[in-house]
């Protein structure tokens, strides 16, 4: 019987160096800016077999979460425009909005779920979230499923 595989999500700076330099590896051949595992490897400090030791278990949090459906969770004051405001942070990030579900407001606010397509995004998901999180009205926003 095949073991499940555990994700955690874990703050950069609590990783092991090496972790980290794999993830920046990957990061120059995903982007072009290097063309062999080589010359990725030796701009990151790091040797080709702890590269390819880690490469498949070493994920940006951002890279995991791209090219994804993911479903966001709002409670939003029942207030005029919020939704819409958190809805042009949305269009402004290049997200592409699928569904949107609110619920009728109770004690003043609404929960909302919104799905959106994420890979054409210019921005992070850290700064979307933390973009819509600041707006005046939003209660809470988070990461629903994706």
């Amino acid at each position: 019987m095949a073991k499940a595989i555990k994700y955690y999500i874990v703050a950069a700076d609590a990783l092991p160096e090496i972790f980290v330099k794999v993830a920046e590896a990957k990061r120059m051949m995903q982007t072009g800016e290097v063309d062999t595992v080589g010359a990725a490897t030796k701009l990151a400090g790091i040797s080709r077999s702890a590269f390819y030791k880690y490469k498949d278990s070493v994920q940006p949090f951002n890279d995991m979460k791209s090219e994804h459906i993911i479903t966001f969770y709002a409670m939003l004051k029942d207030n005029t425009g919020v939704l819409s405001r958190v809805l042009s942070v949305f269009a402004t990030s290049g997200a592409n909005i699928l569904t949107i579900n609110q619920s009728i407001p109770t004690n003043g606010c609404a929960a909302v779920t919104i799905s959106a397509e994420t890979s054409e995004m210019a921005e992070s998901l850290e700064q979307l979230i933390a973009d819509v999180s600041g707006l005046d009205g939003v209660v809470k926003f988070e990461i629903l499923a994706g």
